[in-house]
């Protein structure tokens, strides 16, 4: 055998061996990527605690409550505020929207924009740069799989969408390539707009009627009330509905099996003392994760925690490095790390200057009115278009409310609140002045000062003015009539009101 030949067999087996060695990794490669799950948020808008699961009678919510069944239920779970777009701010960072300036609702919308930190990048991005399919969808009945629009964004920072989602429909991904998903369930706001409700009405098999409704005590029992309370719980029935379309819908393209699931609301039901405010109301929402082979599952758990917790959950549960930034917390495994409390912030919300802090420890919420010389309800073009507002005004003028259904309607309001919610869940009995309860205050105002500082708080600043007009101007060519709004904040404000 000439020494040529001789060489050209080591060769080709070495090269056998080699690609064998390939094909190996490559299959190793493609399994590892088969085996990091889905990741599927479904977020629903203007939603509190009124699931089948959660104890709603008047519902019928099968898909949701049969996800609370199998997988985990978080209880106690806290949006880090209570309005839509600093929420989300929030929500697709892992930080507290109070640390990164995306404090008030709807800013960024004028001339004047704000930037995020340079050390911030969104977790789709993040779930993009380690091999995910990113998409954000939305429920739309017109299209034939039903999810297929983009899904709300609504972030208050300057963002480029193409950088954070690979569009509205999964199923454009690579074979085997695993997808973070986030879809928008229209929830609550279906009830504000006539075309939406009645597509809701239509379908369902069970309709809750007004005179159904046991409304809380601190709102008084009125037509226009009950009839929009229906009408909410109605919308949730909707919600469920199409919550088992998604599911449906994961199930038959087969990825049902492999997709861990975060069920929740962007805050509570939009209403008086709901929605803007940190009654549990507004800030109290559904959390529920599951996953068909999920551990743990069948479980209930009461221990505080802030939405900002899915997203590093999420990123834990797909095996990626949490960025050393995030103040979300991972909620399974060895590096969960239990909350000793959650807090939430609310500012200011469209043209309405605010500010208020809420401390949940334990059995107890402590709240700080920044602005106590001004009414909880100041005008607010938003909230005084609802149905539910002209009616509590009037009867509040008339004198016909009682102690707690004039809380929300009073001029002025107590720097502080306290309240037992074991004993007190609707929140109407303030413990701040109670001597029996000063220590605990005392402890709570410390926890939200300490907090305050350590998160970098920017709602300790006024916003800018500049900022301030700038937002508005675009919120004065939807409605003119907010001038008059506008005008007095800045006549508040003057005078150190």
């Amino acid at each position: 055998m000439s020494s040529i030949y001789k060489l050209f067999r080591v060769c080709l087996f070495a090269f056998c061996i080699l690609g064998l060695l390939q094909s190996q990794v490559s299959a190793a490669h493609s399994q590892v990527q088969q085996q990091r799950p889905n990741i599927l948020w479904i977020v629903v808008e203007d939603m509190s605690s009124h699931f089948g699961y959660q104890g709603e009678k008047l519902v019928e919510t099968p898909h949701v409550d049969r996800l609370a069944k199998q997988g985990v239920v978080f209880s106690n779970a806290y949006v880090t505020a209570p309005v839509c777009s600093a929420c989300r701010s929030a929500m697709i960072t892992g930080m507290y929207q109070t640390t990164i300036g995306a404090h008030h609702h709807r800013s960024s919308r004028g001339a004047l924009k704000i930037q995020l930190p340079e050390e911030i990048t969104t977790v789709p991005e993040i779930f993009r740069a380690a091999g995910y399919h990113t998409c954000n969808m939305a429920y739309d009945a017109s299209k034939p799989d039903l999810f297929s629009r983009l899904g709300k964004e609504d972030y208050n920072f300057v963002y480029d969408r193409k950088k954070m989602y690979d569009g509205a429909d999964w199923s454009k991904r690579k074979a085997g390539q695993p997808l973070f998903a986030q879809v928008q369930l229209r929830g609550g706001k279906l009830r504000n707009v006539p075309r939406w409700y009645d597509e809701v009405v239509s379908g369902l098999d069970h309709l809750v009627q007004a005179e159904d409704v046991t409304l809380p005590p601190y709102y008084p029992d009125h037509p226009a009330i009950r009839e929009d309370w229906a009408a909410y719980l109605n919308s949730v029935q909707y919600t469920d509905k199409e919550v088992g379309l998604l599911i449906a819908k994961l199930k038959r393209e087969n990825d049902l099996d492999n997709t861990i699931i975060f069920f929740l609301t962007d805050h509570g039901i939009s209403h008086a003392r709901g929605k803007q405010f940190l009654y549990d109301e507004g800030a109290k929402v559904p959390f529920v994760v599951w996953g068909a082979n999920q551990n743990p599952k069948h479980q209930v758990r009461h221990d505080v925690i802030a939405h900002i917790d899915m997203t590093a959950t999420s990123l834990d549960m797909a095996g990626i490095e949490l960025p050393q930034y995030m103040q979300g917390r991972v909620l399974f495994g060895p590096d969960a790390k239990p909350r000793k409390y959650v807090v939430t912030a609310r500012d200011r919300c469209d043209e309405t200057v605010d500010r208020i802090r809420g401390v949940r420890q334990g059995k107890y919420k402590y709240i700080r009115n920044y602005y106590p010389h001004r009414p909880y309800l100041q005008p607010c073009a938003y909230k005084d278009g609802k149905p539910y507002m002209a009616p509590l005004r009037e009867l509040y003028a008339a004198g016909k409310l009682n102690k707690a259904q004039s809380l929300h309607l009073a001029e002025t309001r107590p720097e502080e609140e306290l309240y037992d919610l074991e004993a007190d869940p609707f929140e109407v009995h303030n413990l701040a002045g109670d001597s029996a309860h000063q220590k605990r205050l005392k402890k709570l105002r410390a926890q939200l000062k300490k907090w305050e500082l350590e998160s970098d708080d920017r709602g300790r600043f006024p916003e800018d003015e500049a900022m301030y007009d700038s937002d508005m101007a675009g919120y004065k060519k939807k409605n003119p009539q907010i001038q008059k709004n506008i005008d007095l904040m800045k006549k508040w404000k003057s005078e150190g009101k």
